[in-house]
């Protein structure tokens, strides 16, 4: 059954869509997403809130969702896998559909050996294409994993994510379309700063005609800072920064504004790729430039559906 979230009718519509990330904190202030949601929620169509992220423990996702949802923000619910068996799943996607949340966003979720808890025990239990699945099997024929009925509506608009540069780069469009055959009705990407790369994996994309099967959202990532560069560039898996980019920083008299600059170069190419339907900003404790971002871009206002 459709959803009807405003992410949903914002890409059935056929706007360029923008979503961006909320960082819970570590702890029980709730002002904390409050702030973000206020300063945010003008600016985008819909706001992801990041489900312990990096395996580092914060506030729930569904927490800050109903935190975002009562201020009349459409929220987005990350999911990981690492964390819950498949009980715990679908218990908590009913309870998350209860109180009105509608898109959930599947993953698998970041190694707990990068995280606060690094000895704690990976659940697991499924994958996020089979989380995919499972939520699909939940809103379409009402049913749990096991086969046993669910009683009333499972809306949901689902979710997954994909990182066009992890390698091996020319299998990578075979997975998207397993997320595609599994049910998946939006894709937030990886971020992006090698375009070029991003160019071809769209081109394999477009030659499975995934494009016309699902709403593809890609990733920009703001850098802060030249450390940000160059650890992104060093250190973390699946992004793709070419040295140009990090040159570019270290050269920098602002380097913020060139952070922003990089950004806005690749938010204005990224719209001129057939088959994308918008972007995700992924602005890490960086949350204020988001609007500065989307009104140099030419983003605004956006919809009111």
């Amino acid at each position: 059954m459709k959803a009807g979230s405003n992410l949903e009718k914002v890409l059935e519509g056929g706007y360029f869509t923008v979503t961006a990330e909320v960082g819970p904190p570590k702890g029980t202030l709730a002002n904390v997403v409050k702030r973000k949601g206020e300063l945010l929620k003008s600016y985008c169509d819909a706001l992801n809130v990041t489900d312990n992220q990096t395996a580092i423990v914060r506030m729930s996702s569904w927490s800050g969702c109903i935190l975002l949802k009562d201020m009349g923000i459409d929220p987005v619910m990350q999911m990981v896998v690492r964390d819950r068996n498949r009980i715990a799943i679908q218990s908590d996607i009913l309870g998350a559909v209860a109180l009105g949340i509608r898109n959930v966003l599947c993953l698998s979720g970041d190694h707990q050996k990068f995280g606060n808890h690094p000895t704690a025990k990976g659940v697991y239990d499924i994958d996020s294409i089979q989380l995919i699945q499972t939520l699909k099997t939940m809103r379409d024929e009402k049913k749990f994993m096991n086969g046993e009925d669910i009683s009333g509506e499972v809306q949901l608009f689902i979710g997954a994510a994909e990182n066009p540069f992890a390698d091996p780069f020319e299998y990578r469009v075979m997975r998207l379309v397993k997320k595609v055959k599994a049910g998946a009705d939006f894709i937030q990407t990886q971020g992006i700063f090698d375009v070029g790369k991003f160019i071809k994996w769209m081109g394999m994309v477009r030659d499975q005609e995934l494009d016309k099967k699902v709403h593809i959202l890609a990733g920009v990532i703001p850098i802060k800072s030249v450390g940000m560069a160059r650890y992104m560039r060093d250190n973390v898996s699946g992004i793709s920064v070419p040295d140009a980019i990090v040159t570019r920083m270290e050269g920098a008299k602002d380097v913020k504004e060139e952070g922003v600059q990089i950004a806005l170069e690749t938010i204005d190419q990224i719209k001129e790729i057939d088959g994308i339907h918008g972007i995700h900003i992924m602005a890490v404790a960086w949350e204020d430039i988001v609007p500065v971002i989307l009104e140099r871009a030419g983003l605004l206002p956006r919809p009111i559906l």
